[in-house]
């Protein structure tokens, strides 16, 4: 491969990287915008979309704990806590207890968290089949090779926030 395209590459890269945080901000918006269009529930949501992920991530899966959730999310466990206490007082989510174990506690959805749930699903849904739409505009072996660009990329960045981490612990 060329260094030209090599550089081309990269850049394209570069520019998808701010894309995405753009991306990011406007998705918020769209997904407020969704809620306010469908019903007045924005008085239901969080204020920002980590915590809607953490909403995303306890309806996927619960009841779940704190270090589950971390985990899942790739957030420390103090960050879970912050945003669960949030959630908590907002009435989105709701502490529970297993049987046989008092001493965990674990969180699930109040009806005002499902409903939040079920608006970001149905969100990413669409998000999903808009993507798909696009994707298929390649042939089967330029997917094949978008996907090992991908998951070999995802681990790289993966190991270097592995890297960035343990260095900000030292």
């Amino acid at each position: 491969m060329s260094q030209i395209t090599k550089e081309l590459i990269y850049e394209m890269y570069l520019k998808l990287l701010h894309l995405n945080e753009q991306k990011a901000d406007s998705v918020s918006q769209i997904f407020l915008q969704h809620i306010t269009d469908e019903e007045d529930k924005l008085k239901l949501l969080p204020k920002n979309m980590t915590s809607i992920h953490v909403i995303e991530c306890i309806g996927h899966n619960e009841p779940i704990n704190n270090t589950t959730i971390a985990k899942k999310m790739n957030l420390s466990k103090a960050n879970i806590t912050k945003i669960s206490t949030k959630l908590l007082k907002e009435g989105l989510i709701k502490r529970c207890q297993l049987t046989g174990n008092k001493k965990e506690i674990y969180f699930r959805l109040t009806p005002k968290g499902k409903q939040v749930f079920e608006l970001h699903e149905k969100l990413h849904e669409m998000k999903k089949e808009q993507f798909h739409h696009f994707i298929d505009t390649f042939t089967d072996e330029e997917q094949k090779v978008i996907l090992k660009f991908l998951e070999s990329l995802t681990i790289r960045l993966m190991e270097e926030q592995k890297e960035t981490n343990s260095a900000t612990h030292l």
